[in-house]
């Protein structure tokens, strides 16, 4: 993109007053508090599930089971529902404040109610999922049923 050069420091417009020169760093200023507040405006709206924040996890397939892992440091194992309806897996629950004896000086662990929740791309065997919290880290294992596992067939 080309930007066009003045060729002298007079800018006049058509009733002859002085014109505003350019600044592209005032530009880019501006653009940033606007960003800034559309931003600020999106977190300050409720989320569907309230005020829970979202943990981070993964989820992987392998040839005869999902696995989804969930990060969920200091939270303990009665604090943790987990449903599975279908292909939805459901993750609700609540990490507790910790009791402080000082001045906290600075908070960057999220504390409150937390929900994670993924739609798994195929279909699972409720019956045979396990979960298990170790670590902080919650691992649903949910295997698939045998009607949709691979199986080889023998070439004659």
């Amino acid at each position: 993109m080309s930007v066009p050069v003045r060729r002298s420091d007079e800018q006049y417009s058509s009733e002859g007053a002085s014109l505003f020169r350019w600044d592209p760093f005032e530009e880019l200023d501006r653009l940033n508090r606007q960003l800034s507040s559309y931003l600020d405006s999106f977190r300050r709206l409720p989320s569907v599930f309230g005020e829970a924040f979202v943990p981070v996890a993964d989820v992987e397939e392998t040839d005869d089971t999902y696995v989804v892992e969930i990060e969920l440091p200091g939270v303990k194992r009665e604090d943790i529902k987990v449903e599975i309806t279908g292909r939805r897996v459901s993750v609700d629950g609540e990490r507790k404040e910790k009791e402080r004896t000082g001045v906290l000086r600075r908070r960057e662990r999220t504390v409150g109610r937390f929900h994670y929740e993924v739609t798994l791309p195929g279909e699972v065997d409720e019956g045979k999922a396990e979960a298990r919290l170790d670590e902080g880290v919650l691992q649903i294992r949910l295997p698939k049923p045998e009607s949709v596992k691979p199986r080889r067939i023998e070439i004659r």
